[in-house]
């Protein structure tokens, strides 16, 4: 009540604020039957030509038959029509017009629309126990009222009538019954919707039970409610037991259900599982379904063979080694691999079927070091303690020198410890000056005691170890990497790799925030620090700052393709071990963007292969740290790589997780390709016009569709039209499972000695079909009206209509957001193209 005298004193005050016009006739309030017309008007007087809006409660109406009857000059009437009216059309109703920014309304009035009963709350289907009460509701209006409710279960009449809203109590059913109810008043009677009282029973057994994601040992568990019995499901029961020559019972798991789905933790490696669920409504628990079962996957072996022996003759060297158990094991044993050291120097690894080796020419091998590792499909377990090959007779003079030596370092300590007794005792009675300890002389003339507080070595320079203060770095770059801070004295410096072209403190500064980067990743699939370290250098004046990470052994990923291919030794690599490169970078990339961290330079040159060729994620020497809103403006001249950045990022500048995934589409490019340089043909200057027409990556020749199809739409035009790093994750977990039931894959080329007939070669690649799809078109859910534009452009289709170029401006273009227009960076600002077999890139102006 209070709202409505709100608007007409609003009404009152607009109209006053307005001389000279006012309406002259209002609507006014009609009671009408259902089915007839109605017909509202109203007049206004004071405009030569008015629109007049009807509104009805709150909302316009919008008619095309709409007629303006004039009265006299300035002076006009309109009308509201329904031919039929129904219940839907009761309501509020008034006018209102426009005039210099203000608005003026008529009086409102009220259409009641008189019928049979309509429903406002009809009967619905439930559930219950067996001979449980439970109450059943029906609500009806008019007008005309009053309105009476009468109820029929299983068809027949239930009580009495009552007025409306009605509540029937039901004593309880043993059995599924139909119910509805009737609603009369004085124009007729209207019948409610058919409800059904369902019996809670036992739920069906689960269905559909499967292994959706399985890695070494845990696997996650996928399953759909089978009938739920007319009840919500609470909680399911998986059965799970371990087949190891009979049934090894494990117990039982019980889960909260929804989601259907559970990950099974703490599984042995390489051993046979069966599984089945069962669940829980509130009546009992359903059937068990059927056993599923299923293999965890092989992983490195937990433990280094024992035992190590050998017997050296000047024919041969015979190792021997204990073999290891399953459990050790994890899998299904490869080969063992030996290595061995000669003068500081390893040598060429060795790999043995047996837990034997028999090596010609045994004095070659006089003063080497041999140490044995098992390894399975997934890779080469810990080494075990290397064992010093010598002849027994060098052996026995060893020992006998041996003996020698511990007295003598025996009698040496002791002499030792006398020593420091007596210097102990002169100590105590000497005193300091600045030139040495002497005795103290006879009498008690006073003495000053003085200790020197650095000597000093005029015939050699040392230099200065460097620290963190003296670099002149900000405190908080200075604050993160203090416990990481290795100095150089610990460390013994081989062959540097990288950069050493520091010449200023912001060069040092670059460096070291990069490093600070990556102090906080801790993730299997990311490159990890281990610390970092300042190389002192004679003659300059700043030092060099070392970032120590962990040893990659096969090397970048990108050389590591290209010589599958192009090696002097090329090797097949399986899809499969490509799809595992695919999912190591999404998962690492993922754990990235979730730390809001923009990486600007994935590609394959930028990730890592360790001995297991599991690929880690590194080089982030582009990167950047997002402290507020997803993106990050480029704001300098800098040298990127224009073949793996985003179309967005080459127009605006702007990067962006979604600029991360359109890299990621270039680099499953490049690892089903082998290592090819991308968009093959087509320059660095000419890739920004390339891309703009609507053009992609072509496909590659082995390539599957559904692969392509994954890549394909990390190029969407539109940055959120790109799929998630994790919706990616589970792509291509789904592409990985589907090759999972063939034949297993090695993670490392093995070459075997002394084997006859145990040779195999991994099954090559099947030829793929003819690339697809030149250019795609790419639409989501929610895309905005510019988003639109900016596919019509990226299509194809602007060329040939003179679509949007808001994206190619020139670089002077300073359009206003008005003209519809948005700064951009066009093709002539792409400069001094700087050209490499391996990392194309070109020098941006942002």
């Amino acid at each position: 009540m209070t709202i409505y005298l709100w608007i007409i004193v609003f009404l009152a005050q607009s109209s006053r604020a307005i001389p000279g016009l006012r309406f002259t006739k209002n609507p006014a309030n009609l009671t009408v039957t259902q089915g007839n017309m109605v017909r509202l008007g109203c007049s206004i007087e004071g405009l030569s030509e008015p629109e007049i809006v009807w509104m009805k409660d709150g909302e316009k109406l919008y008619s095309t038959d709409q007629m303006y009857i004039p009265l006299e000059q300035h002076h006009w009437e309109t009308f509201h029509s329904v031919k039929s009216v129904q219940q839907q059309d009761a309501g509020k109703y008034w006018c209102e017009v426009e005039f210099r920014g203000s608005t003026i309304s008529s009086e409102p009035a009220w259409i009641t629309v008189e019928g049979v009963p309509h429903f406002t709350l009809e009967p619905q289907d439930i559930a219950t126990i067996p001979g449980v009460p439970f109450n059943l509701t029906c609500t009806a209006v008019g007008p005309p009222g009053p309105v009476e409710v009468l109820w029929w279960l299983g068809g027949v009449q239930e009580g009495d009538v009552t007025s409306s809203p009605s509540v029937l109590h039901v004593n309880g059913v043993n059995n599924s019954i139909k119910f509805y109810c009737e609603a009369k008043n004085a124009r007729g009677i209207s019948v409610s919707r058919t409800g059904t009282v369902h019996i809670k029973v036992l739920p069906a057994a689960p269905k559909g039970v499967q292994v959706v994601h399985m890695v070494e040992d845990n696997v996650t568990l996928d399953w759909s409610p089978g009938f739920t019995g007319h009840s919500d499901l609470s909680a399911c029961t998986i059965q799970m037991s371990k087949n190891s020559g009979r049934k090894v019972e494990v117990r039982d798991q019980r889960v909260k259900v929804p989601p259907f789905q559970q990950i099974l933790s703490g599984l042995s490696c390489y051993s046979n599982y069966s599984v089945r669920v069962c669940c829980d409504n509130e009546v009992g628990t359903s059937p068990f379904s059927g056993w599923l079962d299923f293999q965890t996957p092989e992983a490195v072996p937990s433990a280094a063979p024992r035992n190590l022996t050998f017997e050296l003759t000047e024919q041969q060297l015979s190792l021997n080694w204990a073999s290891l158990d399953d459990k050790e094991l994890q899998g299904k044993l490869m080969a063992y691999k030996v290595q061995w050291n000669l003068g500081g120097e390893g040598q060429e690894a060795l790999l043995f079927k047996e837990n034997m080796a028999h090596l010609s020419g045994g004095g070659r091998f006089f003063n080497a070091t041999f140490q044995v590792s098992a390894c399975t499909v997934a890779g080469c377990g810990p080494w075990s303690q290397p064992v010093l090959v010598m002849p027994a007779s060098a052996v026995a003079a060893q020992t006998q020198r041996g003996h020698m030596w511990v007295g003598l370092l025996l009698g040496l300590l002791v002499a030792t410890m006398v020593g420091l007794l007596l210097t102990v005792l002169v100590h105590r009675r000497g005193k300091e000056t600045q030139f040495g300890s002497v005795f103290k002389p006879p009498g008690t003339e006073s003495t000053v005691s003085f200790t020197a507080a650095r000597s000093f070595n005029r015939t050699c320079s040392e230099l200065p170890e460097s620290t963190l203060d003296s670099l002149g770095i900000n405190d908080d770059l200075k604050a993160k990497l203090q416990d990481v801070l290795i100095p150089e004295r610990l460390l013994t410096l081989g062959h540097i790799l990288g950069k050493a072209d520091i010449n200023s403190s912001c060069d040092i500064e670059q460096c070291l925030k990069e490093a600070a980067y990556m102090k906080d990743f801790h993730h299997p699939n990311v490159i990890q620090l281990i610390g970092v370290s300042l190389h002192r250098r004679p003659q300059q004046r700043l030092p060099i700052p070392m970032v120590i990470l962990p040893f990659m052994k096969h090397g970048d990923l990108h050389t590591f393709l290209l010589m599958s291919r192009l090696g002097d030794e090329p090797f097949t690599v399986s899809l499969q071990m490509l799809i595992q490169f695919m999912l190591d970078i999404a998962r690492g990339m993922e754990y990235l963007s979730n730390k809001s961290i923009i990486h600007r330079d994935l590609a394959a040159r930028n990730c890592m292969l360790s001995e297991n060729l599991t690929v880690c994620v590194a080089d982030f020497g582009l990167s950047k740290k997002i402290y507020s809103g997803d993106y990050y403006r480029q704001g300098s001249v800098s040298k990127l790589p224009v073949k793996w950045i985003a179309l967005e990022s080459l127009a605006d500048n702007v990067y962006t997780t979604q600029s991360d995934v359109w890299a990621f589409g270039v680099t499953m490019w490049e690892i089903m390709a082998r290592g090819q340089t991308p968009y093959p043909g087509v320059e660095n200057s000419e890739i920004y016009e390339y891309l703009i027409k609507g053009e992609r990556l072509k496909q590659p020749p082995d390539c599957q569709d559904d692969i392509y199809e994954i890549m394909h739409s990390c190029w969407s035009p539109v940055p959120k039209c790109r799929p998630s790093f994790q919706h990616l994750i589970d792509q291509l977990e789904g592409l990985w499972a589907s090759l999972s039931s063939g034949p297993s894959f090695m993670k490392e080329a093995l070459l075997y000695v002394n084997l006859e007939s145990d040779e195999g070669e991994p099954g090559a690649l099947g030829p793929g079909e003819d690339p697809l799809w030149s250019a795609m078109p790419w639409q989501c859910v929610g895309m905005e009206e510019d988003e639109k534009d900016w596919l019509m452009v990226s299509s194809g289709a602007a060329l040939a209509i003179g679509g949007d170029y808001r994206y190619i401006i020139g670089p002077n273009c300073n359009c206003t957001e008005e003209e519809g227009g948005r700064q951009g960076t066009s093709m002539d600002t792409l400069q001094q193209e700087v050209r490499d077999e391996e990392y194309e890139d070109t020098i941006i102006n942002v």
